[in-house]
């Protein structure tokens, strides 16, 4: 399964809409791989001895950083654009998600209704979506993680799969892409005789990485859950349209309510950096209470570890935070997950933390995974 896969519930962009989002790509592919690159020989050859020469040192701390690069025309331009690129891809995306949104929402409800449907969609109307998520367009993404307009409204999974893609083609990450398949290979290579009966995708979003699980496990019950009612009734239609079984659930990660040993295979995909410390340690609590014996849990994410790095590569990941709307970005950057394993109950040596491969123009993704004793 990969970013290009088309399907029934993606916004259909006019000829215009299209152009612009490429221009957008192009647009961040050269603020990312041209301009983004330059920061660190700017800071070393003008920044820093400009800084050294008013103050007698050099800038030691990251704060001391920012504040010498923000002082520099040069690199408020590149982060002024930065941030535009981000909100115009926004923009480009929602052009033809809101034209569309009404047909979003029938395609949604058809395919929900059908009977030829293979999965299920729990929504909660008592559910209160977490602040952490609610109080900021995480990513700039227009309203939200958690937007529901009503009426049946997917257009926050329309946005977050769309507006994704554009976002990871202007990283520079290839069009084949896939966290999930990157996930089972590991699983594959370390786990060679894990065979799940249930398996739980956390964070789910707009279920993209969900139903690689099912596909690839065509005889394991697939569930995924995530707190957003009109990204989960997008996750929902999708699946279906692609003709793969996974119940969605809207229900917290820390706190899912499912009985204790429901799964054998439990994963989550760049979910991390986007919950606060307590939720991604009550999230790994939570997958240990869940897990049967000989289980596997295997959280991915971005690979973005502070340890070992210097401040200014410290300051220079740490534009998302300030720009991004990415309020745990450096908490997550600052987590070391093999003690958090361990007191979430996983045995010292059924731990694994480290990368993953890079593959077919991907990152070296971060995974944090644990197992239970047979």
């Amino acid at each position: 399964m990969v970013r290009s896969v088309q399907h029934e519930m993606l916004p259909r962009p006019t000829a215009d809409e299209a152009s612009r989002q490429q221009f957008i790509v192009a647009f961040k592919q050269a603020m990312n791989r041209g301009l983004r690159s330059t920061q660190g020989r700017l800071f070393e050859a003008v920044i820093a001895p400009g800084y050294e020469q008013r103050t007698g040192h050099a800038p030691r701390t990251r704060d001391e950083i920012r504040d010498a690069m923000g002082a520099d025309p040069a690199y408020r331009g590149w982060s002024s654009l930065a941030r535009a690129a981000q909100e115009q891809m926004w923009i480009s995306v929602g052009d033809s998600v809101f034209r569309e949104r009404e047909r979003l929402a029938d395609t949604a409800k058809r395919l929900s209704a059908s009977s030829a449907r293979r999965g299920s969609l729990n929504l909660d109307p008592q559910f209160v979506p977490p602040r952490g998520v609610t109080a900021v367009d995480i990513h700039l993404q227009t309203g939200g993680y958690a937007m529901d307009l009503g009426g049946g409204d997917c257009s926050a999974g329309a946005l977050y799969e769309a507006g994704g893609n554009l976002y990871a083609f202007g990283q520079g990450i290839g069009r084949t892409d896939s966290k999930a398949a990157h996930v089972q290979r590991f699983i594959a290579a370390r786990f060679p005789g894990l065979k799940p009966r249930r398996i739980l995708d956390m964070g789910c979003s707009a279920g993209s990485s969900s139903v690689p699980y099912a596909l690839a496990f065509p005889d394991a019950e697939v569930h995924a859950i995530d707190v957003g009612s009109g990204m989960l009734r997008y996750a929902h239609a999708r699946a279906e349209s692609l003709g793969a079984a996974v119940h969605f659930h809207q229900m917290d990660c820390a706190a899912t309510g499912f009985p204790d040993g429901f799964f054998d295979l439990i994963v989550s995909h760049n979910m991390m950096h986007e919950i606060s410390g307590a939720t991604r340690r009550g999230m790994l609590r939570e997958s240990r209470r869940l897990l049967t014996p000989g289980g596997v849990c295997v959280h991915q994410d971005v690979p973005l570890r502070f340890n070992g790095l210097s401040e200014f590569q410290k300051f220079e990941l740490s534009w998302d935070t300030l720009n991004n709307n990415e309020p745990y970005w450096e908490v997550y950057a600052n987590a070391d997950l093999e003690p958090e394993l361990r007191e979430a109950g996983f045995d010292a040596d059924r731990i694994h933390v480290g990368s993953l491969p890079a593959a077919h123009g991907s990152l070296p993704w971060f995974v944090a995974c644990a197992w239970r004793a047979e």
